[in-house]
């Protein structure tokens, strides 16, 4: 759920894709507003704020609409119309909101709570060799199709995602676009061999779903045929998705015989919909349309940064980037405009991620600090006068457009020049993903990452080194740094990556962080579900049961 920045590529999501974002928090208390919050809301109220791929598609049709609401049907409404159903693409969001572990399911789970790796379609893993991997396969599962699942389905469907054509987002997000050699050695077994020693594998085949290997490697697949509790039913392309009950599942069928998806843009209609009785659940409601009835905050994994083009004056200058850092009052902002669903950032990872210091601590704002700072590159030349473009995405978040006219609001009271873009997802990907633009002047880019693996390597790889996908600059000793943390695994890792974060932070300073999220999800008093940081990448439709007398 990488955001983001599933980093965290999610190239229509309304989060930043995880690859060329995507991206556990507690939820938010009141704090103190800290030095210079009466300023910011001043300055808030005066500002008005404070009321206020090329691949082709095999087996495709537009097919019919499989069953309606009613009687043993599960009813969701998504704020977007999933762009593919193709599980090498799940961990895009939106895909994966439909397909992981409802068509499809990995060999190895992650437990999002916990961090633990939990045998799913594989029994078990160990590391035979410091490159390979050997795993073992459940035995008497079958796909939807009534196909044998063996361990030779396990090996092509990683082959298909990490070594083929497909360009699927799991090879880049995920595998940083390494192939492996992966081959079934038994009906049961199967080992994976990586270049170079490899210590989370395991946590990175859990982002790939299994498919027959019948499936096409030559174009993605329009409804995917997995071992998951329930199979596609139908797709009417801008109407409805449909999934039905897999009555040959191995493991414990679902509480509803059918899920029916639907989608509607706007979160008051999604919140109105739960009201209303017509729908059971709705992903990514505002907190103006939220009540206590029919809604639930959970930790959605994210959290909301500025990226800051390093390459270009007086971006380049790291006082004038230490300066907007100490600009922004994460406190009233987080207040002001997030509500209870934003917490103070001091990072781009939240708690539960290996590699988050918890020994950091959000920037205090100090405007005259700030503004000394700005001063003194001016006199050596730096053109802070040089107007810096703040580009945000429509509908990134609640309140999106009302926090870039506070960051605005913060970077010019330093002595910058800031004005606002507010962008669609395409012109903001353009931003945000490598090759980046030219001629367009120092850039602050408003991110949202997502690190749903639950390690600080995936943000690294896209967001800290000095050629990621997502990151504008770099240093040859972040790079060096964040390469010796991969190598490591347990306590060693932890540290390792967690002194990367504080470095950056430090040294390289690219980002100015603003608050780890929490979202919010509709949620009928008729079905009993508990959301976690995993929800907004994958809505596991098992764990959902209707609320005791009143079964549909």
């Amino acid at each position: 759920m990488l955001s983001s920045v599933r980093p965290s590529a999610q190239l229509s999501d309304p989060h930043d894709p995880p690859h060329p974002s995507r991206l556990p928090q507690p939820l938010a208390r009141r704090p103190d507003r800290g030095r210079g919050g009466t300023a910011l809301v001043a300055g808030l109220a005066a500002a008005g704020l404070l009321f206020t791929s090329a691949c082709t598609v095999a087996n495709s049709d537009t097919g019919g609409e499989v069953g309606a609401a009613g009687g043993n049907t599960l009813r969701i409404v998504l704020d977007q119309e999933p762009p593919t159903l193709e599980p090498c693409e799940s961990s895009l969001a939106s895909t994966g909101v439909v397909v992981r572990s409802n068509v499809t399911e990995p060999l190895i789970e992650r437990d999002p709570t916990s961090g633990e790796l939990r045998p799913l379609l594989a029994t078990g893993w160990r590391q035979t060799a410091p490159t390979t991997w050997s795993l073992d396969t459940r035995p008497g599962v079958t796909f939807q199709n009534g196909q044998k699942f063996t361990a030779k389905d396990a090996a092509f469907s990683i082959d298909r995602a990490v070594n083929s054509d497909l360009a699927c987002n799991v090879d880049g997000y995920v595998f940083d676009d390494d192939g492996v050699d992966v081959r079934a050695t038994s009906a049961t077994r199967l080992t994976v061999t990586t270049a170079k020693p490899d210590p989370i594998l395991p946590l990175r085949l859990s982002f790939i779903e299994i498919v027959p290997h019948t499936t096409s490697t030559e174009a993605k697949v329009r409804k995917p045929i997995g071992t998951g509790p329930y199979a596609i039913g139908g797709w009417q392309t801008g109407v409805s998705i449909t999934l039905d009950r897999n009555d040959t599942y191995w493991g414990e069928a679902p509480a509803y015989a059918r899920a029916r998806y639907v989608w509607r843009s706007e979160p008051s209609v999604r919140a109105a919909m739960i009201t209303k009785g017509e729908a059971d659940i709705a992903t990514a409601l505002d907190p103006k349309d939220a009540t206590e009835e029919n809604s639930v905050a959970y930790p959605n994994n994210e959290t909301t940064a500025l990226r800051l083009d390093g390459r270009e004056a007086p971006l380049d200058d790291i006082r004038v980037r230490k300066a907007i850092d100490m600009a922004i009052d994460r406190q009233a902002i987080s207040r002001t405009l997030f509500g209870e669903l934003g917490t103070p950032a001091a990072q781009l990872v939240p708690r539960g991620v290996v590699g988050f210091n918890s020994d950091l601590t959000p920037t205090v704002p100090d405007p005259g600090a700030a503004r000394a700072l700005v001063k003194a590159a001016k006199a050596d030349g730096v053109p802070v006068d040089r107007k810096i473009t703040l580009v945000a995405r429509n509908g990134q978040f609640p309140r999106v457009a009302e926090t870039a006219e506070a960051l605005q609001y913060q970077m010019a009271q330093v002595g910058l020049n800031v004005k606002i873009l507010m962008a669609d997802t395409a012109a903001h990907l353009q931003y945000q993903l490598r090759p980046l633009p030219e001629n367009v002047g120092p850039i602050a880019l408003l991110i949202m990452h997502g690190n749903q693996a639950g390690d600080a390597a995936f943000t690294a790889s896209q967001y800290l080194l000095s050629e990621s996908p997502q990151s504008t600059f770099g240093t040859p000793e972040l790079d060096r740094r964040v390469a010796a943390a991969t190598a490591l695994s347990g306590d060693k890792r932890q540290k390792a990556f967690a002194e990367v974060i504080a470095y950056q932070n430090k040294a390289v300073a690219q980002y100015v962080h603003l608050a780890h999220m929490r979202g919010l999800l509709g949620l009928a008093s008729s079905v009993r579900y508990k959301p976690n940081s995993a929800t907004g990448d994958e809505l596991r439709l098992a764990e959902v049961a209707p609320a005791e007398g009143k079964g549909r």
